[in-house]
């Protein structure tokens, strides 16, 4: 039997891609944006979808509230918590976590899962909102845990650490980290994910990214010469041996990570390497100038393949809000294996022994 779900703040539909992979069917979702909607439009055409403010629809969200609903699903905007931004508790939209609430307390699923950055759920700054949501949503007969965890380590192609507060209703096993132990996987490498498309511009990989690429005069020197800051911008380089690094919402411009085709392609020696070893080793010094032709900028289809996107998934909008989309989503295979672990706990209600 399908079980039923419905997905607030939905985004471009990547959490739900993952949900209706593990076996639910997304009947209702809810989305501000207008390029999101579009988006998810062209890929769920048969799922109700509410277009606008949460709060000013949760009447017509709630519509459900009589139906013996499943899960809850979504992932309020992160501005407020998210270390890219200001990290502000006090941001209006760190205030939506409490809209999530609203429509949980009204839809009383059986369970849901509600994603966001890692800093909601480790900073202390952030305490006093995991209190409320913990105990609003205790209230309410929910025994919620809270789980950080990281694609990389179920099979993503991408480090991106993300916390899941999944509550289930007292009849079912809570869900805990050991619940995903069984779902790890290795992720595969950068080449391995995107080699396929060929290179920017070509028939399988033709959204081109025309952000500049431009050496940092001052760069900020790590270890490694995939971290740190060798180029203007928040735009770090890839490196194709090993999985991405997290791709932010505001890519499209310079913060959009950066490829070297020739030795993604041609197996040429990293050019950011020997850049990088140069300057360590006193050899040469930065200087501001435009980086060279090889290197070039993260595309849309391949940012997609990264939070592993179906092939055939439509977006909607410009490339920037394209980017966006992409980079706001939840990765559908961490998305599918979170479902997967509350869809099993869903099947069995405890038994008198699981408390022994």
């Amino acid at each position: 039997m399908t079980l039923k779900a419905i997905s607030l703040f939905t985004g471009a539909g990547g959490m739900d891609v993952g949900v209706i992979n593990a076996g639910f069917d997304v009947v209702l979702a809810s989305e501000i944006d207008a390029h999101a909607c579009n988006t998810y439009r062209k890929n769920h055409p048969n799922t109700i979808l509410i277009e606008g403010d949460i709060d000013e629809n949760i009447d017509e969200i709630a519509q459900l509230e009589n139906i013996d609903l499943d899960l809850v699903i979504g992932g309020p905007p992160c501005q407020g918590f998210s270390v890219a931004g200001k990290m502000n508790p006090s941001d209006p939209r760190s205030k939506l976590v409490f809209s999530y609430c609203d429509v949980v307390e009204r839809i009383k699923p059986k369970a849901f899962i509600m994603e966001n950055v890692k800093a909601l759920g480790s900073l202390a700054k952030f305490e006093g909102i995991r209190e409320e949501f913990f105990r609003r949503m205790e209230l309410v007969g929910y025994q919620v845990t809270m789980n950080i965890l990281n694609a990389k380590d179920f099979g993503v192609p991408q480090s991106r650490e993300r916390v899941f507060f999944i509550g289930i209703k007292k009849e079912f096993q809570p869900i805990t980290l050991n619940h995903f132990k069984s779902f790890k996987k290795d992720a595969i490498t950068l080449r391995q994910a995107i080699m396929h498309l060929g290179r920017m511009g070509s028939k399988n990989n033709p959204n081109i990214t025309n952000a500049k690429i431009t050496l940092a005069k001052k760069p900020i020197l790590r270890k490694s010469p995939y971290a740190g800051m060798l180029f203007n911008g928040q735009g770090r380089p890839l490196n194709p041996e090993a999985w991405s690094s997290t791709l932010p919402a505001s890519m499209g411009g310079n913060r959009t990570p950066i490829i070297d085709e020739n030795q993604l392609y041609d197996n040429e020696p990293a050019w950011v390497e020997d850049y990088h070893q140069q300057i360590m080793s006193g050899n040469i010094n930065s200087e501001y100038k435009e980086a060279p032709k090889r290197l070039r900028r993260l595309t849309i289809d391949e940012a997609a393949i990264l939070q592993t996107f179906p092939d055939n998934y439509k977006f909607s909008g410009p490339q920037s809000k394209i980017f966006t989309q992409i980079g706001n989503a939840v990765p559908c295979k961490l998305a599918e294996i979170v479902a997967k672990a509350v869809k099993h706990s869903l099947s069995r209600e405890i038994k008198e022994k699981d408390y022994i």
